[in-house]
């Protein structure tokens, strides 16, 4: 029998040919071919791949890719991708989100899917603000923003998609710039590696209504010194000298400068991102300098399907019933006269 090759995918095998319609500059662009050039790494097959999305401008998202797709309805993306992945396992299902799509209307539909630990991916693009709908503030959008909704100043606290997210018990969480499409393109890779819910959250600056909203973090010139690229095993430094880390003062995580006050390298924390307890998880991604990128929490845990296989192997074996005459005429009926 002739063995059969197996097709070899390029970034191009999974562009549509649709015509993408995203504002010239914005960071979907990015997200979009990064994640055209992480599949082929994946080693999926076209046809094994599903992208689900709600409403926003990322949710344009599955036009674009030569793979299944489905835009939904708003909010209800987690939910319409559970019922792909348990009617079809060996689906690799992708909801790609924004942060009013996720977590204004789709806020519960969000944290039940992280909760459940079901094995599929989410990419939630985070704005900080509505595009589609031209410039109205978010769950995301920090106090005193000025949008087309709160002109004189947002006077709601943000959601911090992490903090929210770990809180639902998320096993995978990573979080990374727009403007850098290699990390993305590995991160990609790496949450489609874990079993069970992963997370994404990407740092999208919005050209039109929420320009350089994350400019501060994410600009070439700062983000050395502005971020903290977090690598699972590895010491938890970052500066453009390497020379800044974290310690654990009390109850807090605490910047400090390696060579001064007799710190070295060996009091710096190492990011364990299995670990089960998220205590540092849930630290590191309230830290607002340096903003914690990379994957902050990769557990493995048992997932939803396995643990609905176990219980339907149990059921099946301690019942009496071998097919369905056996329940019909198990004395459990009704005698019409």
């Amino acid at each position: 029998m002739e063995a059969t090759l197996e097709q070899k995918y390029t970034y191009k095998d999974f562009e549509s040919d649709q015509e993408v319609r995203w504002c010239p500059g914005c960071d979907d662009y990015v997200i979009l071919r990064s994640m055209q050039k992480a599949l082929p790494e994946m080693g999926v097959k076209r046809e094994e791949v599903v992208f689900i999305s709600g409403i926003g401008c990322s949710s344009r998202f599955p036009y674009y890719m030569n793979t299944y797709g489905m835009h939904s309805i708003h909010g209800r993306a987690p939910a319409i991708a559970t019922g792909v992945k348990l009617a079809n396992p060996n689906l690799s299902v992708w909801v790609m989100t924004g942060d009013g799509d996720a977590m204004a209307i789709g806020g519960n539909h969000f944290i039940h899917v992280l909760r459940r630990n079901i094995n599929l991916n989410i990419v939630l693009f985070n704005n900080e603000i509505y595009g589609l709908t031209k410039g109205q503030f978010s769950p995301t959008s920090v106090v005193g923003q000025k949008t087309k909704s709160s002109p004189y100043g947002n006077t709601q606290p943000p959601f911090n998609p992490g903090e929210l997210a770990l809180g639902a018990n998320a096993r995978f969480f990573g979080r990374i710039g727009g403007n850098v499409p290699k990390d993305i393109s590995q991160m990609l890779i790496e949450a489609h590696k874990f079993k069970g819910t992963s997370l994404i959250e990407v740092l999208q600056n919005c050209v039109i209504f929420n320009d350089g909203c994350y400019s501060h973090i994410t600009n070439k010139d700062v983000k050395e010194d502005k971020q903290i690229y977090l690598e699972h095993g590895k010491p938890m430094i970052f500066g453009k000298n390497r020379d800044k880390g974290l310690v654990l003062n009390k109850l807090k995580l605490e910047v400090v400068t390696i060579g001064e006050n007799g710190i070295t390298e060996e009091d710096i924390l190492v990011h364990d991102a299995k670990e089960k307890d998220p205590t540092m998880h849930q630290m590191l991604v309230r830290l607002q300098y340096p903003v914690a990128t990379g994957i902050i929490r990769s557990y493995d845990d048992v997932t939803l399907e396995e643990r609905e296989d176990d219980l339907t192997r149990q059921v099946k074996k301690n019942s009496k019933f071998t097919k369905t005459n056996d329940l019909f005429f198990s004395g459990e009926i009704y005698k019409v006269n």
